[in-house]
């Protein structure tokens, strides 16, 4: 049954959709990857308060060569509480201007700290708000503590996408802090990451405001590990999908069909096949099958009535079959019918009194000579009273149902007619049917044997 699977345009979808999947898993692994580095530095984000600081040596590699940074520590390092002690170098101080917090523009402050390796550490040590000047005057900055001064603090890399750097009010400006880029101005080597302060020894300035650490969007991650796994499960789906509906269709196995649309053609003839069809349904069998047609059938004014020659002259009327057959004549009895119910409804009344009326009088005026087969007096006025009643209830259901049926030819004439109205009419063929329509009824009219 599924033999065709081994084909080689089924061979090269089932090596398609396996790649697309093996990709995407892959992706998968590859945010989760970055899910888990960023759920790491919020961890250690979130410990620093209460986690020992480890020596700076033993997460930064140390600097040898002057002028230059030392090789940058990788992301696992990021935001490691470190401590180490040196001597502050304010000749070289740094001002990285344009920087936020809490809403504020300011300068964040940054101060090489001389180790006893000779390698110098670039100490962020606050940020401070820019004077009432403008965000390009020069900063009030306290001084660097002198002496010998131990620091805590955390790990910060290097910023990306470094900006040129300028000597502005005795220090080095700058907007991004890219530690390769700010090595090059010192004279002495540069650990590869600045250190963010958290404590000192002696105390920092007040003046300075300490920077917020944001936390990493890590759920991002996980959720993008998510989307892709659940991708790697589609094209898998679809080969399957496919290759079972194939099956199917080679299996003869009959498939399942949507629900088709309601049609859209053309309203003018959807009128006219609802109207034609409301003209042309029987009544309804359960009347049709009723005692009262029986009664109304047996009874000597329904016989009278049933041979009349007028009735089928009538029917077999030229006029009344032209009048039956035209579209004209067909509106103009719908709106006719659909204007006086009520008087409808009245005269069938009349005409099922006028029946009952006519049996009594047969039945009265029967000859002697016919008693013998005719019923006693009693049952027969009481089946005259019982044919009566049904004669009325029967002719009141067919006034409710032609009552109805002009309600509905009413309706689809006047939906006919707006569509009419709006659709494009080609002037000439509408001449050319009312022609053909004039036409028709001449003929008709004609008396037989006349062209």
């Amino acid at each position: 049954m599924y033999r065709f699977l081994l084909s080689l345009r089924w061979l090269a979808a089932a090596a398609l959709a396996v790649a697309a999947a093996l990709v995407m898993v892959r992706l998968g692994e590859w945010q989760l990857h970055r899910y888990e580095e960023r759920h790491a530095i919020n961890t250690r984000i979130d410990a620093a308060d209460s986690t020992k600081a480890v020596p700076l040596t033993s997460v930064v590699p140390v600097p040898t060569t002057a002028g230059k940074a030392g090789p940058a520590p990788g992301s696992s390092v990021a935001w490691t509480k470190v401590t180490f002690s040196g001597q502050y170098d304010p000749s070289h101080e740094i001002q990285a201007r344009a920087r936020t917090v809490n809403g504020d523009v300011g300068f964040e402050i940054l101060t090489p700290l001389m180790l006893s390796d000779g390698g110098g550490v670039l100490v962020d040590r606050g940020w401070v708000p820019a004077p009432e000047a403008g965000a390009l005057a020069a900063p009030t900055v306290p001084p660097a503590p002198a002496g010998q001064v131990t620091v805590v603090g955390q790990v910060h890399l290097s910023e990306s996408r470094p900006t040129p750097i300028e000597h502005r009010d005795g220090r080095l400006d700058t907007r991004r802090i890219s530690v390769p880029r700010l090595a090059e101005q010192m004279p002495f080597p540069v650990y590869g990451a600045y250190i963010l302060l958290t404590g000192q020894t002696p105390a920092n300035s007040k003046a300075f405001s300490e920077i917020p650490i944001d936390h990493e969007d890590d759920w991002q991650n996980a959720g993008y590990t998510v989307q892709w796994w659940l991708f790697a499960c589609m094209p898998l789906y679809a080969f399957v999908y496919y290759a079972r509906k194939e099956a199917q269709l080679r299996a003869g196995v009959p498939l399942k069909k949507a629900a088709s649309p309601p049609p859209t053609g053309d309203r003018v003839e959807e009128a006219d096949r609802e109207l034609a069809a409301a003209r042309t349904a029987p009544a309804d069998p359960a009347e049709a099958a009723a005692p009262v047609g029986r009664a109304e059938a047996a009874s000597p004014a329904g016989r009278a009535e049933a041979a009349s020659p007028a009735g089928h002259a009538e029917a077999a009327s030229p006029a009344g079959r032209a009048e039956a057959a035209s579209p004209a004549g067909r509106a103009e009895e719908a709106s006719a019918k659909a204007a006086c119910p009520a008087s409808r409804t009245e005269e069938a009344s009349a005409k099922a009194a006028s029946r009952a009326e006519a049996a009594g009088r047969a039945e009265a005026a029967d000859p002697a000579g016919r008693a013998p087969e005719a019923a006693p007096a009693d049952r027969v006025g009481a089946k005259g009273q019982v044919d009566r009643k049904q004669a009325e209830k029967a002719a009141r259901k067919q006034a409710e149902k032609e009552a109805a049926d002009r309600k509905r030819a009413a309706k689809i004439e006047r939906i006919r007619a707006e569509a009419v109205r709006k659709a494009p009419v080609d002037r000439v063929e509408e001449a050319d049917r009312k022609r053909a329509e004039a036409e028709a009824k001449r003929k008709l009219a004609a008396p037989s044997g006349q062209d």
